[in-house]
Parts: C-alpha cells; structure tokens; sequence
C-alpha cells in the first residue's frame, strides 16, 4: 500500500478542514456584523478545524438570518400599520419624564410594524393554575376561530385537555388553526400536532425541516407564545402548554410563569402576528371578518404589538429595549429567566444605574440550562459596580418575563434577555402604557422579591474558585447561547 493510500482519509480531512476554515472565515469577514460575535467564532474556526467551522455552519447567527428571510420569500411586504403623521402622545404633562414617556411612544411607533392602541385591558394570570383553565374556557367559548401558536405544546396532561377541547371546537364548525414550533414538539412524546391532526384539528409544525436542514437552521425557532378567539379575546406572555406549569399538580419540574389574557385593540395586532406565521408557514391567507372584526374599547391601557425575529425584523426587540432603557428617569424592573444581554444593553443598564435611576433585575438561581445560569453570574460585576442591584429566586424555576420602566411602561411577552431570545428566535411583545398595570406588575415582582437572595460583589468575591473558573468558561460561549 502507498503512502498516499495509507493516509488517504487523513489528506480528505485536512483538506476539508482547511477549507472549511477559509469558508468560515471569508463568510465572518464579509457578512458578520457583530464585531464581538465575529470574534469568538473567528477564534473557533482558527484554533479548532474542522469542528469549528462545522459549529459555525450550524449556529453562525448571519446564515440563520439569511435563512429566515429566504423562508420568507414566498410572501409579500409583511402587514404594516401606517405611521402617524403626528404620534400618538401618552400624556399632556409637560414634565421632563412625562416627554421622556412621550418620546420613548414616538419611538416605539417608528421601531414597531404596529402602532399605538388605546383602550386596551390586560388580566395578569399565574402559572398553568390560572392561565389553562382560562384559556380552556375561552376555547370553549369560541364561536367562530381560534389560532394558537406556541413553541412547547405537550400531547399529555394539560395538554391533552386543550387536544380534546380544540377537537370538539372544530366539530362545532369553529375555524381552529394551530401552530407548534418543530423544535419544541421534540420536547415531549408524542408529537402534539400528528395528535391534533388525528382529532381533525388543522396543525403544523414551525419550519419542519429534516436532517441536514434542520441543523443548519435549529436556531430558527418560533417562540411566540399566542391564543386568539374570535379575534376579540388574546392571550400572550411566556408560557408554553406544558404539564410543568401546573404547580397546583405538583408535577416532577415545576415551572412559575406569568401570562396575559388581553381584549381591546391590541388584540388585532396579536392576531395580525399570527396570521403572518402562519401565511409563512402554510400559505394560506387568514383575512376577514371572522379573524379580524371591528374591537371596541375595553380598557385603558394603551399598547403596540413589537415583532421580532431573524429576518426583516431583525434585532426590533433590543432596540425597543435600549429606547425604553434611555427613556428611564426613575426605575427599572426586570424579570427574565436567562439574563445574558448583549453588549449595547448591557452599556444602557449601566448607564440607567450611573444616571441614578433604580435597576432592579431579577433571575433564577438555579437555571434550568445551568450554562446559561453561569454565564450571567460573570456580568453581574460590571452592573453590582455602579449600584444595579441583581436577585436571585430560589426553585421552582421561574419563566416569568417582565420588564417595566418607571412604573409607567412595561413590556410583556415571549422574550428573553439573551441571545437566542434577542437575535435568532421569531418573538413578540406589548409594550404597555400604563400606571394602574405597571403597580399590578410592580406587586408581582415585589412578591417575587420577598423570597429571593441579592447578590452583592460580597457574595461573588466569596464564590469558589472552582465555579468562578467555570462560569468564566461558560462566559465564551455567550454569543452561541
């Protein structure tokens, strides 16, 4: 045997793998935007061949952001509401916060494909307990549609009952349309949408891709989390059907959550959302009086639907974010479950703190992804040193998401504070002018407060070695969490 023969298979793999690298390489230098980002995976691709360009072909961000859009090809302009000539002003006090509140609507009316609904009226529900049944009974209820899309929707338990109640909706002649992400159905067993297919239900998967495909874009996911019936009743916020949310069971990993039923205005906004997912994802059309009728008021609340995902709304959310965080006077509160912002949010928190407005962040001390928990340990330092101040619940995990700006404004919905959340998944959000909510949610933190631990610079100074050294490697790996 020749020496060419004998290491044949070892020539095939170090000529893969150096091209593979000046691929990866050409492909960061010329479409990768995001300086820090490019860095890392710069670094991978460099002192790692063959698996690092492999790693970046699956989860380099530009590639599922020019995924989404070629996904989206086949559609038109996504809806828009038409900008305002004048934006709709939240107040006519003259104060300087009240025009920091006025400016930050002016903004989000740009940043948004939505405008600004007056009239709403947000019920804040907690966990499964309150929130299934609700939206169970609103299904029952259903006289003409309902659209449901949500990221984790399990066959059993909980869900099983909304199986059954969708089941019987359609043989009530009720237009029932569901949509589960195609990563999340792989969270439990059996897949939910051959259930709901089996019960008459018209379901699909979010970007059912297989094999290849499907690594390349298993970033790409839906995580809206949406109920719609007879387009005048919606519920939104964070939390997936799943069997963990039903405290009140006591099931084997219980999950806290926080959701929203809204009517009002709004709720066009939440079903338009739909809608387009769906066109994306089936190319049917759901349009008229029996998806979209005329809404009155309900409510005082004042709200804007804020899309987000990694095609034409790409990177929507964090600026909506940055724009609230500049516009704070007084204070910001925060929940999330992964608290991993990127470098820009990272610079408006630190300058809310500098500037003398109280920050306030809440996350779980013990992370259902405990890489993603570590990781943030490492970026509460530059936060603890200019006054942010940083709790952390104990278990049951917490999903709840809030985000709340001078016990005026707040944010709900499906988003994170990380990466994935920011950057790569399909989100949405109501941005709330509000003060009556804002003091509800203000409690509900409060609440959550009371029963956490804050973490000071004493505590971190205190923390091993050991898990100092792992959460500093768990820090590398920020830009593909």
């Amino acid at each position: 045997m020749s020496w060419f023969e004998h290491n044949f298979w070892t020539l095939v793999l170090a000529v893969a793998s150096v091209f593979g690298s000046v691929i990866a390489l050409l492909h960061l230098l010329l479409r990768h935007h995001d300086y820090r980002s490019a860095a890392f995976w710069t670094a991978l691709v460099v002192f790692t061949p063959l698996i690092g360009p492999l790693l970046y072909l699956f989860l380099g961000i530009n590639i599922l952001r020019r995924s989404g859009r070629r996904y989206r090809s086949g559609m038109n302009e996504p809806w828009r509401d038409p900008v305002p000539e004048h934006p709709l002003p939240v107040t006519d006090t003259e104060s300087c916060a009240m025009q920091e509140h006025q400016q930050l609507a002016r903004t989000l009316d740009r940043i948004s494909r939505f405008s600004h609904t007056l009239g709403n009226h947000f019920d804040i529900l907690h966990n499964g307990d309150e929130a299934m049944p609700r939206m169970l009974e609103a299904i029952r209820d259903a006289k003409q549609s309902i659209s449901l899309a949500s990221y984790i929707f399990e066959a059993t338990g909980i869900g099983a009952e909304f199986v059954t109640e969708l089941s019987k909706a359609v043989k009530r002649g009720v237009q029932v349309r569901v949509m589960v992400d195609d990563a999340g159905t792989r969270y439990s067993w059996p897949p939910v949408v051959e259930a709901l297919t089996q019960a008459g239900v018209t379901a699909r998967r979010f970007m059912p891709n297989h094999l290849i495909l499907r690594l390349i874009t298993m970033n790409l996911r839906n995580h809206r989390k949406i109920l719609v019936v007879d387009g005048r009743k919606a519920f939104t916020g964070g939390m997936n059907i799943r069997e963990g949310n039903m405290v009140a069971r006591s099931p084997a990993h219980p999950v806290h959550d926080l959701h929203f039923e809204v009517t009002g205005p709004c709720v066009a906004q939440i079903q338009r959302v739909f809608a387009e997912d769906w066109a994306f994802c089936t190319g049917e059309g759901l349009e008229g009086p029996l998806w979209f009728p005329k809404l009155a008021a309900t409510g005082s609340t004042t709200a804007i639907g804020i899309v987000d995902g990694p095609d034409e709304d790409l990177e929507v959310m964090p600026a909506a974010f940055f724009a609230a965080l500049n516009a704070a006077r007084e204070e910001v509160k925060i929940i999330t479950p992964y608290f991993l912002p990127n470098g820009v949010l990272m610079a408006a928190l630190r300058l809310c703190a500098i500037r003398g407005v109280k920050v306030s962040i809440l996350t779980p001390a013990e992370n259902n992804i405990p890489f993603v928990g570590w990781a943030a340990r490492t970026l509460y330092p530059d936060l603890l040193a200019v006054g942010c101040r940083i709790y952390e619940s104990p278990p049951p995990f917490d999903h709840s998401k809030l985000f709340i700006i001078d016990g005026v404004w707040s944010f709900v919905g499906s988003t994170n504070w990380d990466p994935r959340s920011l950057r790569l998944n399909f989100e949405f959000n109501l941005a709330c002018h509000d003060a009556e909510l804002c003091q509800r949610l203000a409690e509900e933190m409060d609440a959550k407060l009371a029963s956490s631990r804050e973490i000071t610079r004493e505590v971190l100074e205190n923390t091993p070695v050991g898990q100092r050294l792992r959460n500093g490697f768990a820090r590398l790996f920020i830009p593909a969490l």
